[in-house]
């Protein structure tokens, strides 16, 4: 759902202070910009604009206090951005603003690209199994492709730093805990105890996404890939984490309909080792170690929530789902823990 305000202001947006940002760094829209909340994410906050015949799409951090090195809007602009041209498909980027003077925190807007953003096992149902399995194949496709893009030749060598990436994320989500601590967790000590002490090798780096998930690409009505979105987390670094971390999404997705998203429920949709295999099959990566990198997939994903559940606790959420997403800490943590058991 979104909540559609036209001519109004929404939390983190003032219309009046964006449109003079608007008008000087992109043009001078067709009228007065509108507004709506796009619903759904539970990190950055999205919003439709239009004015006329233009439409566009703004991305901004939650209000409130933010987690060290969250929502960075640098980050997202400038990978997108660089992705322009490749075989992945991304929106246009039309512009970045870090001056925390006009909406209070740095924001950009690009294009509103037509496509459905898949998160319920419903959903995917009724388009039948074989649209599903082309629908989840392409997926893993785009996500090989991704993987595929050599960073310097995008411009990208800078981006991150992949010497050490595995190592710096099992310390960085132990960090994020830590900054989002509203509870105690046992299981969060233990899996990262056991995360630190079996660290692979360094392999060979790519781009990552950092939250690769069937609602974070939008499809057009062929069933295509039209656009990979919320880059929030994107970095160098081993590319496996990526396909780790769709593979809990899709394990908590057939536990439970209450999760992230549950369309690895759907009949047709290729998952756990059919999708392994899939991405396997176009690329030379070693997988030996994946128990390793389902577990730090976990953790990840754990923190993820426990840090929305922090700004659920401290009144900082826009939009409905947040009372009960803490719950799925729990399994998270415990399914890491199993991974690394039967590594």
């Amino acid at each position: 759902m979104s909540e559609d305000r036209p001519g109004e202001d929404l939390p983190g947006l003032d219309l009046s202070a964006l449109s003079g940002w608007f008008t000087e760094h992109i043009g001078r829209p067709d009228g007065a910009l509108t507004a709506e909340h796009i619903a759904g994410g539970k990190s950055n906050l999205t919003y439709r604009l239009r004015a006329g015949d233009g439409e566009w799409i703004l991305r901004r951090p939650p209000v409130g206090r933010l987690l060290a090195t969250a929502h960075d809007m640098g980050r997202e602009y400038t990978v997108m951005s660089a992705l322009a041209g490749t075989g992945v498909p991304v929106p246009q980027m039309y512009g970045l603003c870090t001056d925390e003077t006009v909406l209070g925190a740095p924001f950009y807007v690009m294009e509103a690209v037509e496509g459905t953003p898949y998160r319920r096992a419903a959903e995917l149902s009724a388009l039948g199994p074989q649209r599903t399995r082309t629908i989840s194949e392409r997926l893993i496709d785009t996500l090989a492709a991704l993987h595929a893009v050599d960073p310097a030749e995008v411009g990208l060598s800078g981006f991150g730093r992949p010497e050490g990436f595995l190592g710096r994320q099992v310390s960085r989500w132990r960090a994020q805990f830590e900054a989002a601590h509203t509870r105690d967790l046992p299981d969060m000590e233990a899996l990262h105890a056991a995360l630190a002490a079996a660290v692979p090798a360094d392999g060979p780096p790519g781009i990552v996404h950092g939250d690769f998930r069937l609602d974070n690409v939008l499809f057009d009505d062929a069933d295509r890939p039209a656009a990979v979105i919320d880059w929030e987390l994107s970095t160098l670094g081993d590319p496996l984490t990526d396909l780790a971390l769709l593979g809990v999404y899709d394990r908590m997705g057939q536990a439970s309909a209450g999760a992230v998203s549950d369309v690895a429920a759907a009949p047709g949709y290729l998952s756990g080792p059919g999708a392994v295999a899939r991405y396997a099959a176009s690329s030379d990566r070693d997988l030996s170690d994946f128990g390793f990198y389902i577990g730090l997939a976990c953790f990840k994903l754990a923190g993820i929530v426990e840090g929305i559940h922090y700004r659920y606790v401290n009144g900082q959420t826009v939009g409905d789902g947040f009372a009960t997403l803490g719950e799925a800490v729990h399994p998270l943590l415990s399914a890491g823990l199993d991974a690394l058991n039967q590594n």
